[in-house]
């Protein structure tokens, strides 16, 4: 069987996949897995680059041992919006900022006294946001304008760690749609954008479509891992478009959810949706594998979960994932919800803390116990999910029948149980490793030995676990609803 290196990084870990292929099935070894997480150093948050990189490397070392000798190709999928400046002379300059860094906190009302908001939407098809690319230039450009002057090429995060595997300095089409910095009419950068904001207009490198074989492995890439020569794929660079590539949706009213740190939610378009609703309700559009759209809405996922969790190992306590499942039953339902997207929620110092206060403040009952907060996280996030599906609905004037739910969050199954009764439709969940499958599918579609997606996700059908969930107990999540939309307002 052909093998291929599938690099599926998260903001909360990294891992390489061996996916294998022989004619008929995909198969997916997970080879080496890292903690991924922004460093906090002089009053900013980096990615640590350098470490994820090497990981990289100490992965493909791992692989080769473990027998995976022969590899055709490598790609690389993350999250969106971040990227890697490269000086003239192909430098790194410096680690690249997070998007949680609050540098960019007043970015965006800078940009919207250039470019209205509803202009930048319309642009774009990217809901303005201070994460966004677009005001992390703006605020390098304010605040370290040196930094700019000495750079040659912005490369997002998937295609700057390419670059440092293959020399090639390119940014494939999906991540590229992250940015507030591509013209979907166009299909390139909005380069009068760049020039109303007076952003240096070489620095953007050349967008390619996703599936672009760009080169080989560096000669001392080769040399240290101890390898031949490795094809990298520009495959679809966000995690997210790997995820959707991956989902086994047969029907056209399908939703997918990508479940992680964050949920993104949506429906596959033709075209962006740019109209006045989807930007008042933050909908936002992103490139598909296939040359499509995304119209999603980028809503809190697990990360509630995951700093509760760290605040619990501050003060000693750790809890495996079968205690927390009989904490959450043996908790009441509805005693207090919250709005998962708040801003309070973004980043705080203690999570359980800062739930307690919102829920003080909004005349509920605090949660007390554990499986109190985790009722009330899960329990907030499924009605919330419940809100998008009905503005998706509304956007694409037709009825969603069910919703396709992939990647890691996928393992908490009160999360999948709970969305399927919040929105009265059926899940069906999985592939777990919706982004490592899909990274890997847009590699083999590049080396020809799959035809399209089409024929992708009816491979990953027959070759991935899938499970459905029907919704129960309606009277009272619809109740629920009814309370969780007060929060809204």
């Amino acid at each position: 069987m052909k093998n291929v290196w599938a690099f599926d990084l998260g903001a909360s870990n990294g891992r390489l996949m061996v996916s294998q292929f022989d004619g008929n099935y995909l198969h997916l070894d997970e080879i080496h897995r890292f903690p991924n997480h922004p460093v906090q150093l002089t009053g900013h948050y980096y990615w640590d680059i350098l470490r994820i990189y090497q990981e990289m490397k100490n992965g493909m070392v791992k692989s080769i041992q473990k027998g995976f000798r022969t590899i055709e190709s490598l790609s690389i999928d993350t999250w969106g919006v971040d990227f890697g400046l490269i000086s003239a002379s192909g430098e790194l300059l410096g680690n690249p900022y997070s998007y949680r860094d609050p540098h960019t906190n007043e970015s965006l009302k800078e940009i919207v006294k250039v470019i209205p908001k509803e202009e930048l939407f319309t642009r774009t098809g990217v809901e303005p946001a201070a994460i966004n690319t677009i005001c992390q230039l703006a605020a390098i450009k304010k605040n370290n304008p040196g930094l700019l002057d000495r750079a040659e090429a912005l490369l997002l995060t998937p295609n700057l760690l390419s670059y440092l595997f293959s020399g090639m300095k390119v940014n494939e089409y999906t991540i590229s749609t992250t940015t507030s910095l591509y013209n979907f009419q166009q299909r390139n950068w909005d380069f009068s954008i760049m020039e109303a904001l007076n952003f240096p207009k070489h620095l953007m490198a050349n967008i390619v479509e996703t599936g672009t074989i760009i080169g080989s492995t560096l000669d001392s890439i080769n040399q240290e891992v101890g390898t031949s020569p490795v094809k990298v794929v520009a495959g679809a660079g966000h995690d997210t478009a790997c995820a959707l590539a991956a989902l086994p949706i047969k029907v056209e009213n399908a939703a997918f959810m990508s479940c992680g740190t964050w949920i993104l939610m949506g429906v596959q378009v033709s075209e962006p949706v740019v109209s006045k609703e989807a930007l008042q309700w933050g909908f936002t559009n992103e490139g598909t594998a296939d040359g499509e759209y995304r119209l999603l809405k980028n809503t809190m996922g697990l990360w509630l979960i995951q700093k509760c969790r760290a605040a619990w190992l501050n003060e000693g306590i750790s809890i495996t994932y079968e205690e927390e499942g009989q904490l959450i039953r043996n908790s009441k339902p509805f005693q207090s919800l919250i709005d998962p997207d708040d801003p309070e929620f973004f980043n705080p110092e203690n999570m359980p803390k800062k739930i307690r206060e919102y829920c003080v403040k909004k005349v509920q009952q605090p949660p007390e116990t554990k499986g109190e907060f985790l009722r009330c996280i899960l329990e907030s996030l499924s009605l919330k999910y419940r809100w998008v599906i009905e503005r998706l609905e509304l956007l694409i004037g037709k009825s969603i029948e069910v919703i396709h739910m992939g990647g890691g969050g996928i393992q908490n199954e009160f999360l999948c149980q709970f969305t399927a009764n919040a929105t009265n439709r059926r899940v069906v969940a999985g592939p777990i490793e919706a982004s490592a499958i899909g990274n890997s599918l847009t590699q083999w579609i590049a080396l020809g030995e799959i035809k399209d997606l089409k024929e992708g996700r009816e491979i990953v059908e027959q070759s991935f676990q899938v499970r459905t969930y029907d919704p129960q107990n309606q009277a009272d999540w619809h109740d629920a609803y009814g309370q969780f939309i007060k929060l809204l307002h």
